[in-house]
């Protein structure tokens, strides 16, 4: 039998054979392939590339990864980006569509007759961008390193060799087929170890009834209630009972959503389809594409957990000894991602919260988070195929969503700063060229961001929601549905909203990471829920300075008006 690491490489290797092929199949020759791959992608394949741009490496790798470790509490991230994704395909998808503005910025600038305008949401953009991006080069980083047995930052070289292949070569054309063989990659990466470890724990076919269901051992106990046992037991927070305070809950769910409702890359998604009925329709298919991974998530958490803790602690609980640890173990402790430490020298491994009042019980086993995931068909011992297949799923998750948040940033250059700002009369070849230039510098950043990432994959795409939320989303949905908006209370309102969000999140996380704690926060939010309270200070700020400023231009507030009649829309246009 092959070896994991061989199979690894095999289809591995496949995948990439088959998105670079797809790339060179799909090159863009013009500026409107490049952009919004032509506008001529069906429905039903837009729904495909939408879902996978749209689940990222926090998606497949971190989500059930913090579920797995947070209980309740990692349901915010569940909750949010769902329910974001739904705000957006409804209040704002269509209407963008109808403006025909297939970037935030150009929207920005002409629906606010501003140039100072467009130029602070190129900035936002792009900082929203790069704190997105850093979390996906993490990601493909964690995978690469423990599939290819290499460190991190080699993982992260290989991951932007292979991205800037398709981002640089197809643009928009190639990227969108490209993410729909990346969704079937990852969604079948996702369902097959999940479909395995449900029949093999419970006996159920499906995760999402096995998450409900009692265990296979006879002993009548539901998988939630051992993982409470479990959790009590070792000291930590029940797994049904978060330990978040609600407001909080509230709030990081709400930043998630809004923020999500605000995020260039998924946006630009709704241009590549032939009509804004279509829009609706692809918004629907990606909504079920979705749902499809997310509901297995809290399935796949909760059978991780259990399986983790069985392994380390051995059955009977006292702990196993680590002459004779799981391979899991050992492979995933050479990448650094596990880390044990014999603090009773007692030769075996245990794994709590070391809160315990027993000082022999002091947690001896450190695990990150992001390998949950990719972990979990190992510590549950399935088949190496499945180990490999997990692999290929992680890294197709990542690359999608890094390639279409590259789109956006070289949009934002080319498009955005130079043909509608700098330079109007730039030619169609030389927007293209400028288009890949900035791609491949922003390859680079991230790949920098990846290799010394600040803070774990979930937590650093958290802000970036929040940073989308407190600046993005009051401007286009008081472009939207307020035609009295004018530029000066939409520039203030961004402005301050991002700036008021950037700077909670740098105090707390980096200056006076100490403080970082419900007693300190401002009303008992924290800094991933603070976007919320950015999104508001942004609508407030907009409405204090419309008040005080210039009324709008009468012909921008007919064209807010004929925005939101949607009969009659034709396609995007690019000028």
């Amino acid at each position: 039998m092959m070896d994991v690491q061989t199979l690894t490489f095999i289809i591995v290797g496949l995948s990439f054979a088959l998105y670079i092929g797809i790339a060179i199949w799909a090159r863009a020759g013009s500026t409107k392939d490049f952009y919004v791959a032509g506008g001529g992608v069906p429905p039903f394949a837009n729904g495909m590339a939408t879902a996978a741009d749209w689940m990222s490496a926090a998606s497949f790798i971190s989500m059930a990864g913090i579920i797995s470790f947070a209980g309740y509490d990692g349901g915010v991230y569940l909750m949010g980006w769902t329910g974001g994704y739904v705000l957006l395909a409804l209040c704002l998808a269509p209407y963008l569509r109808k403006f025909g503005k297939f970037t935030v910025p150009d929207f920005i600038g002409d629906r606010y007759y501003s140039q100072v305008a467009r130029v602070v949401a190129i900035l936002c953009a792009i900082f929203i961008c790069f704190t997105y991006i850093a979390g996906q080069m993490r990601g493909v980083g964690v995978v690469f390193s423990r599939f290819l047995e290499v460190d991190i930052e080699t993982g992260v070289y290989i991951g932007m060799v292979i991205v800037f292949f398709y981002a640089v070569l197809g643009g928009m054309k190639g990227i969108t087929y490209t993410q729909v063989a990346q969704y079937c990659v990852l969604v079948f990466a996702y369902l097959v170890p999940a479909i395995f470890i449900s029949l093999m724990m419970t006996g159920h076919l499906l995760p999402q009834t096995g998450f409900g269901a009692t265990l296979a051992d006879g002993s009548g106990t539901y998988v939630l209630d051992k993982l409470d046992g479990l959790s009590a037991e070792l000291g930590f927070a029940q797994y049904t009972e978060g330990s978040k305070s609600m407001i909080d809950v509230f709030a990081i769910t709400a930043a998630l959503m809004v923020g999500t409702a605000g995020l260039p890359h998924v946006i630009v998604r709704f241009f590549t389809v032939p009509r804004v009925k279509d829009t609706r329709i692809s918004a629907a298919w990606t909504l079920v594409f979705i749902a499809i991974v997310y509901t297995t998530a809290p399935a796949v958490a909760s059978f991780a957990r259990v399986n983790m803790i069985d392994t380390i602690n051995g059955k009977d609980g006292s702990g196993t000894a680590y002459a004779e640890a799981p391979t899991w173990v050992k492979n995933w402790e050479r990448t650094g991602l596990i880390v044990f430490e014999d603090k009773n020298n007692d030769g075996k491994m245990f794994y709590s919260s070391g809160k315990i009042s027993d000082p022999n019980s002091a947690n001896e086993v450190q695990i990150d988070r992001d390998i949950m995931v990719l972990a979990n068909p190992e510590i549950a011992d399935l088949p190496a195929w499945v180990i490999a297949l997990v692999a290929a799923g992680g890294i197709a998750a990542a690359l999608s969503t890094t390639a279409g948040l590259l789109l956006v940033i070289s949009t934002s250059v080319s498009h955005d700063l130079l043909k509608r700002t700098l330079k109007p009369n730039i030619s169609d070849k030389q927007e293209l060229l400028a288009a890949r230039l900035s791609a491949m510098v922003a390859i680079a950043i991230s790949a920098y961001f990846g290799i010394n990432p600040p803070g774990f994959v979930a937590s650093v795409v958290a802000f970036a929601f929040g940073l989308a939320a407190a600046s993005f989303f009051p401007a286009i949905i008081m472009g939207i549905f307020s035609k009295r908006m004018n530029k000066e209370g939409a520039i203030a309102g961004m402005v301050t909203g991002i700036t008021f969000t950037a700077a909670y999140i740098i105090y707390f996380k980096f200056i006076s990471p100490e403080l970082n704690t419900p007693a300190h926060w401002l009303f008992g939010i924290s800094p991933e829920g603070i976007g919320i309270v950015g999104m508001m200070v942004n609508f407030i700020v907009a409405a204090v300075v419309l008040k005080l400023t210039a009324q709008t231009p009468e012909e921008v507030q007919q064209m807010v008006e004929s925005i939101r009649n949607p009969k009659g829309s034709g396609e995007a246009h690019a000028h």
